[in-house]
C-alpha cells in the first residue's frame, strides 16, 4: 500500500509540494497571512508544561487526555506523563523507549508514539507506528499489558466496556480485552492502492463500532463477534487517476441521536441513519479532520483549512470562513460560544460559531499546533509540536 498527502510533512517536503495531493488542477491558494482582527475575547495560557521532545514535523494524532484528576500527555519518542489536574504538578512519568527497548521495540527506532491517549477503565491506552499497543495503570503509569497489532497505530484506541479496539494502517480493526490484552477478533477492510496516511478512530454506540474506511465507506462492526452489521459508501470514488479516486473517511464518525455524520477526503459530508446506514443527505466537501457540533450545526475544516458551519438537518451551509486558508488547521472543537482551531504557527483561533468571524487568538507554541483541541470543564488543552502542553482559558 502506498500512503501519500498527510505524510509529506514527515518527509520534509515543502508546503508547495503538498498541493500535489489536491484533487484539482487549479493553482493552489497561498498560505493566508494573519491580519488584524476586531477581538472581543482575549484568551490566556493559564498553565503549561513541557512533554518530552514533542512530535517534531512528523504526522501525529497524539492528544492529551483528562480524567481521574490527572492530565495525561505523551511525545513521539516514548515519554508519557501524568500531571495533577488541580496543581499541575507531575505525578508520574514513563519512558516507552526504555521500557520496551529489549522486547517490543527491539527492532524499532524508538517508540514513535502516534495513537492516543485514551483514558478509560482506570487505564491509559496508547500506541504507535511500530504497532505497539500498551495499557498503563492511570494511577502510577505501570505497564499492565502490551501487544503488537497488525499495522501502524495512528489514531486513538476506542474503549467499550471490556473491549478496546484500534484501527491499523494495514486496513484492520482489531479488538483486545481491556484487562488482559488478549486478542478477541479482527475485522479486515479493503485498502485501495493509494490512501492518505492516517486512520480514524472508531465510535461506539449500541453494541457496535462505527469506523470510516479508506475506500469512502462507513462500517459498523458488532462488538461481540467482529462481524459487520452494515457497510455504506458515503462517496463513490471517480476520476482517471489514483489521486482523484482517493476517498478516505479518515475521521471518527460523529453520532448524534439516530444519525451519524462522516466526511471523506475528495468526497462528501454525509448524514446517515444509525441503524441502517441509509444516506439521508450528502454535500460535496473534502476533509480528513474530525467534525464538531453544537446545537443544530456541524463544523468542518476542509483539506485547505476553510471552515464551514452546516445545518445537520439538511446539509445546508450556514457560513464559511476562508481567512485561514492553507494554515494547516487542526480539527475544530466547540468551546462555549466559539469554535477553536489551531494552526501551523501555533496560534489558537477563536471563531464566533454563529457568524464565522474570528474574534480572538493566542499563540501557544511557535512550532505549531497539530491536534484537535480538547475541551474539559471550561478549559482548552492543546499540545504543540515542540512538546508544549498548555491550558488556555478565557478570563
Amino acid at each position: 500500500m502506498k500512503s501519500w498527502c498527510k505524510n509529506l510533512l514527515a518527509a520534509g517536503l515543502s508546503l508547495a509540494m503538498l498541493s500535489a495531493c489536491s484533487s484539482s488542477d487549479v493553482e493552489e491558494e497561498p498560505v493566508s497571512e494573519l491580519t488584524a482582527i476586531q477581538a472581543t475575547v482575549f484568551p490566556e495560557v493559564s498553565w503549561s508544561a513541557s512533554v518530552g521532545d514533542g512530535v517534531g514535523d512528523y504526522y501525529s494524532r497524539l492528544t492529551p487526555a483528562v480524567r481521574y484528576g490527572k492530565i495525561f500527555a505523551a511525545d513521539r519518542y516514548g515519554e508519557v506523563v501524568a500531571f495533577d489536574e488541580a496543581t499541575g504538578e507531575q505525578v508520574w512519568k514513563k519512558d516507552f523507549s526504555e521500557e520496551f527497548r529489549d522486547n517490543a521495540l527491539a527492532k524499532n527506532k524508538g517508540a514513535r508514539l502516534a495513537a492516543g491517549i485514551t483514558a478509560a477503565r482506570n487505564k491509559l491506552f496508547i500506541g504507535g507506528e511500530s504497532g505497539l499497543l500498551a495499557a498503563l495503570n492511570a494511577e502510577d503509569g505501570q505497564v499492565l499489558w502490551h501487544v503488537i497489532a497488525g499495522g501502524e497505530l495512528l489514531s486513538k484506541p476506542t474503549v467499550a466496556d471490556d473491549v478496546v479496539v484500534v484501527s491499523t494502517s494495514s486496513g484492520s480493526l482489531e479488538a483486545y480485552n481491556v484487562d488482559t490484552g488478549a486478542k478477541l477478533w479482527v475485522y479486515d477492510m479493503q485498502l485501495p492502492n493509494l490512501t492518505l496516511r492516517g486512520t480514524g478512530s472508531a465510535a461506539y454506540e449500541a453494541g457496535g463500532f462505527f469506523i470510516g474506511t479508506a475506500d469512502g465507506k462507513v462500517a459498523v462492526v458488532v462488538k461481540n463477534n467482529g462481524q459487520a452489521a452494515w457497510e455504506q459508501a458515503i462517496y463513490n470514488p471517480t476520476g482517471g487517476s489514483e489521486f482523484t479516486r482517493m476517498a478516505d473517511v479518515d475521521m471518527t464518525p460523529l453520532i448524534l441521536g439516530d444519525n451519524l455524520y462522516a466526511v471523506s477526503y475528495n468526497g462528501n459530508l454525509a448524514s446517515m441513519e444509525l441503524r441502517s446506514g441509509r444516506v439521508v443527505w450528502s454535500r460535496k466537501y473534502s476533509s480528513f479532520n474530525e467534525l464538531a457540533t453544537a446545537g443544530l450545526s456541524l463544523f468542518l475544516v476542509d483539506d485547505h483549512s476553510r471552515i464551514y458551519s452546516v445545518d445537520r438537518r439538511n446539509g445546508l451551509e450556514l457560513w464559511s470562513n476562508s481567512e485561514l486558508v492553507n494554515r494547516t488547521l487542526t480539527s475544530p472543537e466547540v468551546y462555549k460560544d466559539y469554535l477553536v482551531v489551531g494552526d501551523f504557527e501555533g496560534y489558537l483561533h477563536f471563531i464566533d460559531r454563529s457568524t464565522g468571524s474570528i474574534v480572538g487568538r493566542i499563540q501557544v507554541d511557535s512550532a505549531g499546533l497539530f491536534s484537535q483541541p480538547l475541551v474539559v470543564d471550561d478549559k482548552i488543552y492543546v499540545q504543540g509540536r515542540s512538546g508544549n502542553l498548555a491550558v488556555v482559558t478565557l478570563p
